[in-house]
């Protein structure tokens, strides 16, 4: 019997061998030398040593890990991929002001520019070992076309996992928010247009490429009917909800001075703590926010160098792990990140994390589970991605550890936590190849950066 292409697909097996494998599992199990093996698009087996002989004789591919590491695919909690296009601009601003002065930006974009930033985004985020991106997109201008879905054709053409997050703001200048009217929806428009979101492109399977979550922008960008009514509609669809949570000093001073409350207890009071929440930042929690994250199991996107690029400060990462709050690693919108790349972040965590509680207090191997199993926990996808063990989805990243940048590091898990970041051989995702020896192998990377380019030129000339 002749098998069609997808039986066939379905089928293959491949196997990755020799390498150190970091599992990232619930013992933190680490093979000195190891073996993975994949049949389709998951994982079937994990063991100490080479492979054996019959697993390597019925396999279509066999990877030599030799000289490399091992891990999880990564997991991007918090991203703007339309960001893309305005790096580098309000260099040396906070938040509220590097706001101001992008909106007049961003209020002009349209899918064509969307699709063009989040291509350029999403190759840079999979050659930095990225395999699920969690994107939060909140402007929507009159006219703008389909954001959310060049988006998910973006990830697609990259093949990447896609978590979009349908955004939302609701409250203008005139109104006491801090975007300008002219950026902002009507409370109405941005749920329907949420609901419609939802119902196109979310796929709630074990295998999806596309999940959608419902993602009002901030507390100083968003009506309170806004944030309460699309808690209601996600989770009567069955969906996530995302939103940006005490992310600056300015923030909780304004929430305290319009309603009287820290932003946790604020957003708490609006249904806004749950399992099926994530928040980004969380700079500015203090011990009883924590222990509201904590009880609720609403989780949390820290995103340590966009929080040092606007300075806006430290999050308490290890009170947060302590108390077991779900946590994983964001990149953040590459305006406040220039680099895009979600491999450095787990090194910035660790350093922006003893800065603030010291020398033992975040080990590489807890930014190494923040940025792998800590963020599929976050998302909601912790039993399908996250770590190396048979069932799962083989979503892989294969790291060069041999070469004269980290050839004499004693510890591989410290190469890729503490030293610059390693070559990226191989990046698989479902057991597919998406980055080979360092480069994207489903679109062409000219293409891709001349595409971003004109884009960014396009959208300074329209502003």
């Amino acid at each position: 019997m002749q098998l069609d292409p997808a039986n066939r697909a379905a089928s293959r097996r491949t196997v990755i061998d020799g390498a150190y494998v970091a599992t990232v599992d619930a013992h933190d199990t680490e093979h000195a030398v190891g073996h993975v093996v994949i049949d389709g698009t998951r994982i079937t087996a994990v063991g100490s040593g080479m492979a054996p002989r019959d697993v390597l004789e019925g396999a279509a591919d066999r990877i030599d890990g030799r000289g490399h590491l091992l891990t999880p695919g990564l997991v991007n909690t918090h991203h703007h991929l339309y960001q893309w296009l305005t790096r580098g601009v309000a260099q040396d601003s906070i938040l509220f002001d590097w706001l101001v002065a992008l909106y007049p930006s961003w209020s002009r974009i349209d899918a064509g520019l969307v699709g063009a930033g989040a291509a350029g985004a999403l190759a840079v985020l999979a050659r930095s070992g990225c395999t699920t991106v969690g994107d939060h997109h909140y402007v929507f201008p009159r006219g703008s076309g389909d954001l959310v879905g060049a988006i998910v054709e973006a990830a697609a053409d990259i093949g990447v996992r896609l978590h979009a997050t349908r955004g939302s703001m609701d409250l203008g200048r005139s109104r006491g928010g801090l975007p300008p009217d002219f950026a902002v929806e009507t409370t109405d428009a941005a749920l329907d247009a949420s609901r419609t979101a939802v119902e196109a492109y979310h796929d709630p399977s074990r295998d999806s490429m596309v999940r959608v979550a419902i993602a009002p922008c901030s507390p100083f960008s968003v009506t309170p009917d806004l944030l309460r009514e699309s808690a209601v509609l996600a989770r009567t669809l069955g969906v996530r909800l995302h939103t940006h949570g005490a992310e600056t000093v300015e923030e909780e001073e304004y929430c305290v001075e319009r309603f009287g409350l820290s932003p946790t207890r604020y957003l708490e009071g609006l249904g806004w703590l749950g399992r099926d929440v994530w928040m980004a930042h969380c700079v500015h929690l203090d011990d009883d926010a924590i222990t509201r994250f904590a009880q609720t199991g609403t989780g949390v996107a820290h995103c340590p160098s966009s929080n040092a690029r606007l300075a806006a400060g430290i999050a308490p990462i290890a009170a947060l792990l302590r108390a077991g709050v779900p946590v994983g690693l964001g990149v953040d919108g590459a305006a406040s990140n220039e680099s895009g790349q979600l491999g450095t972040e787990i090194r910035q965590a660790v350093l922006l994390g003893r800065l603030r509680t010291g020398a033992d207090s975040l080990s590489v191997r807890h930014a190494l589970r923040m940025a792998t199993v800590g963020g599929a926990r976050v998302l909601g996808r912790d039993s399908e991605l996250g770590s190396i063990e048979p069932g799962k989805l083989a979503d892989l990243a294969l790291w060069r550890i041999d070469g004269v940048e980290h050839a004499s590091i004693a510890d591989p898990v410290a190469a890729l936590g503490l030293a610059s970041l390693p070559p990226l051989s191989r990046l698989l995702v479902g057991g597919r190849t998406v980055v080979d020896d360092g480069e994207v192998t489903r679109v062409d990377e000219r293409l891709v950066a001349e595409a971003s380019a004109r884009a960014s030129r396009e959208l300074a000339e329209r502003t």
